[in-house]
C-alpha cells in the first residue's frame, strides 16, 4: 500500500512541476510583450501592471507602443469599472 501511495505522490509531483513550467513560460511571454508595449509610457509601472493583467487573461498583447488593439479583440474589449478601456 505504501508503494502505491509513493507512486501516486511521485506522479503528482511530476505533473505539478510541468504545470508550473508552463505557467512561468506564459508569465515570461507577458513580461516581454508588455515591456515593449509600455516602453514609451509615462507611468511605466502602472502600464506594466495593467498590461500584465490583460495579457494573462487574453494571452496576447497588441504590437507597438500604442494602438493596434484590433490585433487582440479580448485585450481591446476589456473595460474597467467605469466602462473605459482597461488595457494600455
Amino acid at each position: 500500500m505504501k508503494i502505491v501511495y509513493a507512486n501516486v505522490l511521485l506522479v503528482f509531483l511530476i505533473l505539478s512541476s510541468s504545470f508550473l513550467e508552463i505557467s512561468m513560460a506564459g508569465s515570461a511571454f507577458c513580461d516581454s510583450k508588455c515591456k515593449g508595449r509600455c516602453a514609451k509610457a509615462e507611468l511605466k509601472h502602472r502600464c506594466l501592471k495593467f498590461c500584465g493583467i490583460c495579457c494573462k487573461k487574453c494571452n496576447c498583447v497588441p504590437s507597438g507602443t500604442y494602438g493596434n488593439k484590433d490585433e487582440c479583440p479580448c485585450y481591446r474589449d476589456m473595460k474597467n469599472s467605469k466602462g473605459k478601456g482597461k488595457c494600455p
